[in-house]
């Protein structure tokens, strides 16, 4: 089939809509962090470095620190440096970031604070630079001997560099290690030791390592210590080890604060230094997390958000933006299924209205003021009245139904009857008006199949635009809204049988075969 020029253009337009609303729904959600379900939190950890020296007499003084720069699965929200007196700047010195605190003359005990608010995202992976295989070590004997025996005897129990790094690490951490393995760890007895070592015997075997220090995120508020960990590579990526068990993998909630073993702090002018560190935990809203993220990115797709406006506004939009959605589904039950409507508006107006006065409740309370408007209207038929003063007749008409039906049912502790007020007046008299011209010209049976078919468009649309997930996708992505119109032009253009049209003519089907 050839397609004419404009039904090229249709195609086109409707693609690059979609295409348009597809991908800047795409980015809010990917990029922007933006949560596709409602009701989605996050999990928050606030992590504090304590820095503390000491100096003696009065002068200058400057403090160091190693701070975090690429964090494998986390995101930062924001970082804060604490300090009085202290001037402080950032730095990246081979490839760590330095915190770096001086002041011209102090005196007495110091404490300087680092502080990291940061949130779980769902990339894990290690984007530290590949290694060149290391150089064996020149050790002295007897550590060189020692060193060929436990690489020589790892690699007769192991078959890559996965098996080999998990192997020698429950080899070095075994409860009775042979005199060659107690000859690497020595007398040190700190939780680095065995981390170092392996990092030795490694390189013994020409395998990249790096000895990381990471620090865990508890889920509860606590003061916690730096621990060691293990990066091996193998030749295409990095594979991490935790050194005390060689289990391999890095916990979801451990953070990797430096990709070196050494000191992360550093002083001049004082003595004494420590530092401490404490993580609180806590969960926030994922929609506002995601808001927060996109503001300190300086997102310009995230400036135009129906987040940004006032509460009242954001309210009306809210229920406004379900309209185009409802109008797909007037669209989709007319052209596609056939089903006879009073237009187009009235099912999506009176669907949004049972928003709120739940869906039987609300038709039953529809279809009583119809019922007494029609009854009027008809009546009013007989007066032989122009036409604007007859419309207004049965406006004035409906809002007495509407006050009085709200009336008796809160005489009658029927609070849902209060919420007949929600109903559109003009919408609900020009239903009145339609019906009973249907009524005046195609008789009573088509006025009613087209008022029945109407509340059951508008009970189908109420269905689907209540949904929680919709009401959130339509209102946090509004640009999703370009796919309903691209999929509306493409409906727009249908012009084969509906689906009420081939049950109606099937007896003719029957007889051509």
């Amino acid at each position: 089939m050839k397609l004419t020029g404009r039904r090229r253009h249709l195609y086109a337009l409707a693609a690059t809509l979609a295409v348009l609303g597809g991908s800047a729904a795409t980015y809010r959600a990917m990029v922007l962090g933006f949560p596709m379900t409602p009701g989605v939190t996050s999990s928050l950890w606030t992590v504090e470095a304590r820095v503390r020296f000491e100096r003696y007499t009065p002068g200058p003084a400057k403090a160091r620190l190693a701070i975090p720069g690429d964090l494998p699965g986390y995101g930062v929200l924001s970082e804060n440096f604490i300090s009085r007196g202290f001037g402080v700047s950032v730095n990246e010195e081979n490839g760590d970031r330095i915190a770096l605190w001086a002041i011209r003359r102090t005196e007495g005990e110091q404490s300087l604070y680092y502080r990291l608010r940061l949130f779980r995202q769902a990339n894990r992976s290690v984007a530290f630079p590949e290694p060149p295989f290391p150089p064996v070590p020149e050790l002295e004997e007897p550590f060189a001997a020692a060193m060929d025996a436990i690489v020589s005897d790892v690699r007769r129990r192991s078959a890559d560099v996965e098996t080999f790094t998990a192997t020698l690490l429950q080899t070095i951490a075994s409860a009775s290690p042979n005199d060659n393995v107690r000859l690497f760890l020595g007398d040190e007895s700190d939780a680095f030791a065995a981390a170092r070592a392996a990092q030795v015997l490694l390189a013994g075997a020409r395998i990249p390592a790096r000895v990381l220090q990471v620090l865990p995120l508890p889920s509860e508020s606590r003061q916690v210590e730096i621990r060691p960990w293990l990066a091996v590579h193998n030749g295409k990526r990095w594979l991490l080890f935790d050194p005390a068990t060689g289990t391999r993998g890095l916990s979801q909630s451990t953070l990797i604060w430096r990709w070196s073993a050494e000191p992360l702090i550093q002083v001049s002018g004082g003595s004494r230094e420590s530092v401490e560190f404490r993580v609180s935990p806590s969960v926030q809203d994922a929609l506002s997390l995601a808001q927060q993220q996109a503001a300190s990115r300086g997102s310009r797709l995230a400036q135009f958000s129906l987040l940004d406006l006032p509460l009242q506004t954001q309210q009306v939009y809210a229920i406004m933006i379900l309209i185009p959605i409802g109008a797909l589904v007037i669209v989709l039950m007319r052209n596609v299924i056939g089903i006879r409507t009073f237009g187009t508006f009235l099912p999506v107006l009176v669907a949004l209205a049972f928003r709120e006065t739940q869906l039987l409740a609300g038709i039953v309370l529809f279809s009583a003021l119809v019922a007494v408007g029609l009854a009027l209207r008809l009546y009013l038929e007989r007066l032989h009245l122009l036409l604007v003063p007859r419309l207004a007749a049965v406006l004035t008409i409906v809002v007495l139904l509407m006050a009085a039906l709200s009336v008796l049912s809160h005489r009658l502790g029927l609070e849902t009857g209060l919420s007949i007020a929600l109903f559109p007046m003009v919408i609900l008299t020009m239903t009145i008006e339609r019906m009973s011209v249907v009524w005046e010209e195609r008789g009573p049976r088509d006025a009613i199949i087209d008022g029945v078919g109407s509340l059951f468009v508008a009970a189908i649309a109420y269905g689907i635009m209540d949904l929680p997930i919709l009401k959130h996708v339509a209102f946090v992505f509004p640009e999703l809204m370009l796919v309903v119109l691209a999929i509306i032009l493409l409906l727009g253009s249908y012009t084969g049988y509906r689906l009420s049209e081939l049950r109606r003519f099937r007896v003719l089907s029957r007889g051509s075969s």
